[in-house]
Parts: C-alpha cells; structure tokens; sequence
C-alpha cells in the first residue's frame, strides 16, 4: 500500500541521516583541530582508517535491518533471532581480537615519544614483573567497548523499526475499520443482487406446485443466508462452522439453476477446531465460480474443498471456464478481496491462482483465531 511505501521510507531515511552523521564526524572532528591547532595536519589516512571501523558496523547493520529484525519484530522467531545474534557478536569478537585499530596519529610522534618505545622494546616494563599477573590481551577493554556498541546499534535498529512497526499497525487498524464499514455496504448489495433473488423465487416458485415439500427446503436455506447476514456478516469474526454452513446453503440454492451437466462437488469438514473467521471470506471465489464457469452448451464442474490443519484454513475453489462468462454484477471482487485479505492477515497469508484455458483455480491458506465469542446466534 501507497501509506506502507512511505512509511519505509521514512524509516530508511531516519537510519540514512544517523550513518551520514557518524561518517562524517570523524572529517569534522580532524577539520576543527585543523582550524584551531596550527601544529596539527589534516591526514585523510587517520579518516580512513576510522571509516574502516564504521564500515565493519554498517555492515552488520544491513544484515541485521534488513534480515534479522524483520525475523524479530514481524514475524517473532525470538529463537532464531537470538541464535544467529549469539552467532555473529561471536564472530564479531574474533573478528574485533584478530584486527585491532591502531590509534589515530595527531600529527608526527615526537622524537621522545620515539624513543620511549625503542626503549620499551628493548627492556621489560618495570611494571609488569616475572611473576606478577599480566592482563589478557586476547580480549581487551576496547574489544569490550566493541561489542557494546554492537549490541547497543542493534537495540537502536530494533527500538526504531517497532516504533514504525506501531505505527504501521495503528494505521492498520484504522484502514481496516473503514475497509469493515465498507464491505458491509459490499456484503448488503451483494446480498440484495436482484438476479440472486430473482432466479431463486421463481426457483421456489415453479417448486410449490412440483415438490412443495423441496419449496419448503428451499425457502428455508434461503432464510438461513438471509439470518447469517443479518446477525453474523458484520461481526469480526464468526465459527468457521458457521461459514460453511453458509457456503452449504448457498451450494443448495445454486443447484436449483443448472441440470445434472454441471458437476458441483463440495468438500467441507464436518467437525473443526473452534476457531473463527471473517465472514463472507470464501464466498467470493464461488460466486465468481458459478458466475464465470458454467457453461450452458458443455459439460461443467466446481469443486469447493476445505481443510483445517495447525490452526491454518486451506481453501480450494476448481472450476471449469465458460465459452461466455456470465456478465452478471454483484459480490464482492477480488481486488477487494486481496486488499482484505492484505488488511486482515499482513503477510502471513497465501492466495495462488492458477489459470488455463479450461479451468481456474483459487488456492488460499489464512490463519485462523480462537474463538473469544460467548454469545452467538443461532440459526
């Protein structure tokens, strides 16, 4: 989405202004000296080997931005995140150990500066004694400021990216709520197509005087649909029971339209998990089968199949293509459906279709929720 877009940028831009800033304050800092020490030169070899310091850091900082805290803040992998963590401050020690900095040079050393180290290597320092303890030089205090600061860019890189991560789901939050007042408007003016009602009625009708008993059947899924919309479509969240019910009773009043040429098989689950979903969610993508892939001069088919497994819906829609799709208007479309979909569920949902010649195909797998409803109406 075009505000998500932005909302990168920024973020982008926030850690662009910090690293411009450290790389250039070490070219302020020796520019300053310059200025106000007349005995002090300007050497671009002491900035470059403090840039090669940074380099080393912003290095890290990709891998880590770009990689590791997207691994943390959106999909929360703590255990992973940690481990690769633990993996490269460990490598970054050896690293640190094996390359040490030399000390940026103010200017040529003095000669007695010269001369106190000729004198150091020539003779043992007084201070360190056979003996006496020796401080480790594997690693040192400045191998420990290191990785501090490490482990501090990596706090900053993820305190910044879930201060935009917040901002992003409160924008969420309220795109869907206006996305959920609309698609109420979409789901009533679905739900009142006059072509729906209209071919199911004379349905109904021609089957008072053939089959009462099947008008009566019918009339009753009809109020069933109807019942779903009115108390569950503008719910969060409805029973996944629910929502195949639902899909069932539709099956049943679209079968009145179309002879024993046109092969509908539906394969919904019985018994599922008490979890919910977004109502009216599949219902798209089998209204767009029946109006799309019936064919009134050739055989046709839909399959509609459903499973439920590790707290995930997988929904499949298979259906034949008509030589002349039905140009019938109504329901919800599936570019709506994907911004939903998009809204509802971020990234942690997938939608495949697959389409030849002959058929098309409609793959969606989406996360289900508990269900936290105590009361619900029945049908």
């Amino acid at each position: 989405m075009y505000w998500m877009k932005i909302q990168s940028r920024q973020e982008n831009t926030v850690y662009l202004a910090l690293w411009g800033m450290l790389f250039a304050a070490p070219v302020l800092s020796l520019y300053v000296r310059s200025v106000s020490m007349p005995d002090f030169t300007f050497q671009w070899s002491d900035i470059l080997m403090v840039w090669k310091l940074f380099v080393v850091y912003f290095l890290l900082f990709l891998v880590h931005n770009f990689v590791l805290a997207p691994m943390l803040i959106h999909r929360q992998k703590r255990v992973l995140y940690f481990s690769i963590v633990a993996v490269i401050l460990s490598l970054f020690i050896i690293y640190q150990c094996s390359h040490r900095p030399q000390p940026m040079r103010h200017g040529p050393p003095p000669i007695e500066q010269i001369e106190k180290m000729e004198e150091f290597k020539r003779h043992r320092p007084p201070e360190f004694k056979k003996g006496q303890h020796v401080p480790p030089v594997f690693f040192g205090e400045h191998d420990v400021v290191a990785v501090v600061v490490l482990v501090l860019m990596f706090g900053m890189n993820l305190g910044v990216k879930g201060y935009f991560k917040g901002r992003s789901d409160q924008k969420k939050l309220a795109a869907l709520q206006k996305e959920n007042l609309a698609q109420q408007l979409e789901y009533l003016k679905y739900q009142i197509n006059p072509h729906f009602f209209m071919n199911t009625l004379n349905n109904i009708h021609a089957l008072v005087d053939i089959d009462p008993e099947k008008a009566k059947s019918t009339i009753l899924e009809l109020s069933k649909m109807m019942r779903f919309i009115l108390y569950e479509g503008d719910k969060n969240g409805v029973p996944l029971t629910r929502e195949f019910d639902f899909i069932r009773h539709y099956v049943t009043l679209m079968r009145l339209r179309y002879t024993d040429k046109v092969r509908i098989e539906v394969d919904l689950p019985d018994e599922v998990p008490d979890k919910t979903i977004q109502p009216l969610m599949l219902i798209s993508f089998i209204e767009n089968a029946f109006k799309h892939g019936i064919s009134y001069q050739r055989p046709s088919f839909i399959e509609i199949k459903a499973s439920v497994s590790s707290s995930r819906l997988h929904f499949t829609c298979h259906n034949s293509k008509a030589d002349t799709p039905n140009q019938e208007k109504g329901g919800v479309g599936l570019a709506n459906v994907k911004q939903r979909l998009q809204l509802l569920y971020d990234n942690n949902f997938t939608l495949n279709i697959h389409e030849t010649p002959e058929t098309y195909t409609v793959e969606l797998n989406i996360p289900l929720t508990p269900n936290t409803n105590d009361t619900l109406h029945g049908y």
